[in-house]
């Protein structure tokens, strides 16, 4: 990236701040968990999907998410980062007292943040929902089109392991046809039988490679190991998936992208 483009993307980042602090402050006290029909509008991550202002659609990056729960927003304009007080009464979404990060992304349209950003803070908007879609208009005329979030699959998808720290060399895939997983503890190879049912995961004995690496690295690979001692919980939250083991162990792991 040039110099000029750099400036301009930077440019971009360091306006989103000041822009969602001038926004309103409305006080927000958590309100009703549905909007419109009664659909449920808070307690849900919804993936953004465009937005519309002044004439124009901007199509989301992906990432752009919210979530709306217990008095608060909080989710991702594509790039940065943001949480506000949030408020559902009836039909209406009320966002106020906006704080975001601010980075500068250079795969990512910082115009498009800005506009979102615009959308969202301080703004009462009208909630319409159908199916697994929500759409949030402003007064002013903007347009915000969400959609429920599905949660990743547990088999098929490359898990990298995030607890215990692994550097990011952990990584686990399991396959439902074969009823196998297989991947890295971070310095050794594994492969292991796997069955799914009930919320649990019936682990085989671990076949893995015989390799030395440093400390922290064998220390998390008995961590992980333990996992195969026991018949571990699962669930997946959207990205995250949480092992959940009887003798206590606990691995956290999110989806690659």
């Amino acid at each position: 990236m040039d110099k000029q483009k750099q400036r301009m993307t930077l440019t971009a980042a360091a306006m989103l701040v000041p822009l969602l602090a001038a926004c309103g402050s409305e006080k927000a006290d958590g309100g009703s968990a549905s909007a419109g029909t009664g659909q449920q509008v808070t307690g849900v991550r919804w993936s953004v999907d465009s937005v519309t202002a002044a004439g124009r659609t901007r199509q989301a990056p992906a990432g752009a998410h919210v979530t709306i729960d217990k008095g608060r927003a909080e989710g991702s304009f594509g790039c940065n980062t943001f949480s506000a007080e949030a408020e559902v009464d009836g039909d209406r979404v009320r966002l106020g007292r906006t704080m975001a990060t601010e980075m500068a992304c250079a795969e990512r349209p910082m115009a498009f943040e800005a506009t979102l950003a615009r959308a969202l803070s301080g703004r009462e908007l009208k909630a319409e929902t159908g199916g697994d879609r929500l759409t949030l208009t402003s007064d002013e005329g903007a347009t915000v089109r969400l959609s429920k979030a599905k949660d990743y699959p547990l088999a098929g998808t490359r898990w990298t392991v995030t607890s215990p720290d692994l550097q990011g060399r952990a990584h686990l895939t399991f396959d439902e046809d074969k009823g196998t997983v297989s991947g890295s503890l971070g310095c050794n190879k594994v492969d292991a039988k796997a069955t799914v049912s009930d919320g649990h995961i019936t682990l085989g004995r671990p076949a893995t490679t015989r390799m030395m690496c440093e400390d922290s690295l064998m220390t998390g690979e008995k961590t992980l190991l333990r996992l195969f001692e026991a018949r571990p919980k699962y669930a997946v939250d959207h990205q995250t998936l949480t092992l959940t083991s009887e003798n206590g162990t606990e691995v956290r792991a999110v989806a690659a992208r």
